[in-house]
């Protein structure tokens, strides 16, 4: 069972990023956006009972948890703490690629998607995750590539302004007619 070394702020306000001090995944990442999609994995379901939590992203030693908004993280924190501390850890999970790209974008030939993700795993993917978050390529069409904010990023405000710009400019090294947009 992880316990918590630390509690970080992350750049969102609504989201808080728990430090473990031994890892809960193999460096496998889990996103879940409700407790729907959390349906099998305990440590998401047990999070999502929780009144107010909206999101659970966790990967290696971190977990991070976004609310909706409404809940006190004095009060929201000592509700969340249990189910982080009494996790098992999944050391033998496989890699699950569609966490960070849809099915449409693994099975594309486009060589931009290719050479995008080999720049979002580089130079954005380690920055985003460092704030408790992640990014999902959802798919280019045309030259709209559409792109998915996880964990803390996902209701983060400054992840639909500066973090998408930044994308942008970078993805434009690559085909410069291509327009970033967030779903």
């Amino acid at each position: 069972m992880p316990k918590i070394k630390e509690i970080e702020r992350t750049p969102n306000p609504d989201a808080m990023r728990f430090v473990l001090s031994e890892p809960l995944t193999n460096g496998v990442t889990k996103s879940f956006e409700n407790a729907i999609e959390a349906e099998g994995d305990e440590l998401a379901s047990a999070l999502f009972a929780i009144d107010h939590v909206i999101n659970v992203y966790y990967v290696d030693r971190f977990v991070t948890v976004t609310q909706d908004g409404h809940a006190v993280w004095s009060e929201l924190l000592r509700k969340l703490a249990p189910p982080i501390r009494e996790a098992n850890p999944q050391l033998d999970l496989e890699e699950d690629h569609s966490v960070h790209v849809s099915e449409d974008v693994l099975n594309s030939d486009d060589p931009r998607l290719k050479q995008i993700n080999e720049m979002l795993d580089e130079q954005v993917r380690p920055y985003l995750l460092a704030d408790g978050g992640g990014l999902k390529v959802l798919g280019l069409e045309g030259n709209r590539l559409k792109v998915h904010y996880q964990g803390a990023c996902g209701t983060c405000p400054t992840a639909t302004t500066g973090t998408l710009y930044a994308i942008e400019s970078m993805v434009k090294r690559i085909d410069p007619d291509i327009e970033v947009i967030s779903v």
